[in-house]
């Protein structure tokens, strides 16, 4: 498989995202944009490379936060429309959040009441995220719907007692779904919470849509939206973080020994519990080109980690030709939630990150060193 740019321009480890293949999933949101007149956000939990807001912002309305500093990145580096949903806010930080968010979505009345009279004085628009209780996944750390779920409020709890000042609902319930899901949940989410509707402005839909997927029903999607504003007058928000990076970056990574211990093992200087650490965390088996499931090709090998952590493994592979000290390794789609989980645990070096422009020429953003695990200690 050829990827059009020079593997060894930067040193590895290191992230790097193809501009002409982020353009591509961009242009299928602003579709989508244009065909109904909702508002998509760039989730940042999931994708924080800065360097390309200036990209992403000709395509999107905006950026949505999970607190604060998330909040400060999205406004100060791509503007628009700045969104925030946090589980619960400090009133320390509050202040700076009514500051330069837009929208403000509350996680339940009793923040709604505490923040009420200050966040009413600012003029600014507000939410509540509503939990509708319908799990439509498999991934239990990732299902905001399970029983004794922290996010948002259910019905039992719901008050509408206090809806004077709010002005939309948000859900978020999906993980990596296609538009089935959605349409499932929304039927759910109307059963409950539909009579309150006529006293809001929008409705958030939240993320989790995989809407750049190869067979993501894009036309269920907008056939979904366009009902909740005609039949509610409802606005629309999407809030999409893996979507916008999907299958839009790597991770080159060299192999540094090869050692057997009843399989053979490579051991790279890529760590699955620092770089990739939802490889863990999921878990899931990154593609990596040209490489094949355990016994696919006739050489096949355990890849590790150079961390301590026993359980530091990527995963099985199968390979064409034997691998050897200082070949490299690239995988797949790491793009969204890799940067903004990476971690320098034994001091590992984080993965420098690139830019492939759409002429494939490689550029290197930044790279991190000592200093960078020193002082965050």
């Amino acid at each position: 498989m050829g990827l059009g740019f020079d593997l060894n321009a930067v040193e590895t480890p290191y992230y790097i995202v193809d501009e002409t293949l982020l353009i591509k999933n961009l242009e299928i949101l602003k579709k989508v944009i244009d065909q109904t007149g909702c508002h998509i956000l760039l989730a940042q939990k999931a994708f924080s490379m800065y360097s390309l807001y200036p990209l992403i912002g000709n395509y999107l309305n905006g950026t949505t936060a999970s607190g604060l500093n998330e909040a400060k990145l999205g406004y100060e580096e791509m503007g628009g429309e700045t969104h925030i949903f946090s589980p619960a806010y400090s009133e320390k930080e509050f202040d700076e959040i009514l500051n330069i968010c837009d929208h403000i979505i509350f996680n339940s009345f009793s923040q709604w009441q505490l923040f009420r009279k200050k966040a009413l004085a600012s003029g600014k628009q507000f939410g509540i995220r509503i939990n509708p209780e319908c799990s439509t996944q498999d991934h239990a750390i990732y299902d905001p719907c399970s029983f004794g779920s922290r996010l948002g409020v259910t019905l039992e709890s719901f008050r509408p007692d206090l809806l004077d000042g709010i002005s939309g609902f948000h859900f978020h319930t999906l993980c990596e779904q296609n538009a089935d899901a959605l349409v499932k949940t929304l039927e759910i989410v109307e059963q409950k919470f539909g009579k309150f509707f006529s006293r809001m402005k929008w409705i958030n839909f939240g993320g989790g849509h995989h809407i750049t997927r190869n067979d993501y029903d894009v036309n269920a999607l907008v056939a979904c939206i366009r009902r909740f504003q005609e039949q509610y007058g409802l606005e629309v928000y999407l809030e999409p973080g893996e979507a916008v990076a999907l299958n839009t970056g790597y991770l080159v990574s060299t192999v540094v020994d090869v050692i057997e211990n009843g399989i053979k093992i490579a051991i790279l200087d890529t760590s699955a519990a620092c770089h990739m650490p939802d490889v863990l965390e999921m878990p899931y088996r990154p593609n990596i080109v040209d490489a094949g499931l355990p016994d696919e090709k006739q050489f096949i090998y355990r890849l590790g980690g150079p961390t301590c952590l026993a359980g530091d493994i990527i995963g099985d592979y199968s390979f064409d030709q034997p691998l050897r000290r200082g070949d490299k390794l690239v995988f797949c789609d790491m793009a969204h939630y890799s940067m903004v989980k990476n971690n320098t645990f034994n001091g590992m070096n984080l993965p420098s990150i690139a830019i492939a422009d759409k002429d494939h020429r490689v550029k290197l953003v930044k790279s991190f060193g000592y200093e960078d695990f020193k002082e965050r200690l």
